[in-house]
């Protein structure tokens, strides 16, 4: 049941949900659990961040290694899992420090439209670094910065704000079925301002599995 101090859903949808796994290519799947586990820790670093000038600090650290995971992966420290799991899928690549920069833009945002920009962009790097196009994460993102609001009444702005994107097409997931799932369910969420339907959220991602619509 939700109340009006703090919004039920910090559970995102996530790739890395079984039901949505099975649609990723079973070559990507590594790199894809790689790169929702580092949206998940920079996640957790914003939960956590009682004060902001902790967590800049903290996701500058973080921006220093995605830089050196593209430019020079063999000097990334080592005693890290997750950075030894994005070395292993991601060495030489640049872009996530996109989603550091729209962590950090969440962090420092001091106006509810800030936010939901920060959210936009943390969604849109997100799906575009899993395959996609950026447009195409905006509604999952909103989903994502309702879980990181203080109370219902900021979340409820951010479902709404989901709820009234125009759907994405299919082409903006560039034939990732699995992008398209989490769109979806993204929406299944806002739907019902982030109060979870279990069985028809597992329904739905089942018949989007099978069908693809």
């Amino acid at each position: 049941m939700m109340t009006d101090e703090a919004p039920e859903n910090s559970a995102y949808p996530d790739i890395r949900d079984p039901r949505v796994m099975v649609a990723v290519p079973r070559e990507r799947r590594a790199a894809m659990a790689a790169l929702w586990a580092l949206a998940e820790r920079l996640t957790n670093l914003l939960i956590d961040a009682r004060e902001p000038l902790i967590g800049q600090i903290k996701l500058a650290w973080w921006r220093d290694m995605m830089a050196m995971l593209a430019a020079d992966p063999d000097g990334l420290p080592k005693g890290e899992p997750l950075l030894a799991e994005l070395q292993t899928s991601w060495a030489g690549q640049g872009g996530l420090d996109a989603l550091v920069d729209a962590a950090e833009a969440m962090l420092l945002a001091d106006d509810a439209a800030a936010r939901h920009a920060a959210a936009v962009a943390f969604g849109g790097a997100l799906f575009a670094l899993s395959g996609g196009q950026e447009s195409s994460g905006a509604r999952w993102g909103l989903v994502w910065g309702a879980g990181l609001q203080d109370g219902m009444v900021e979340a409820r702005h951010f479902f709404a704000a989901a709820r009234n994107l125009p759907l994405p097409t299919r082409i903006s997931f560039n034939g990732y079925k699995a992008l398209l799932m989490l769109d979806r369910w993204a929406g299944a969420v806002a739907r019902h301002d982030g109060e979870r339907r279990w069985r028809s959220e597992g329904l739905l991602l089942l018949r989007l599995g099978l069908l693809g619509r």
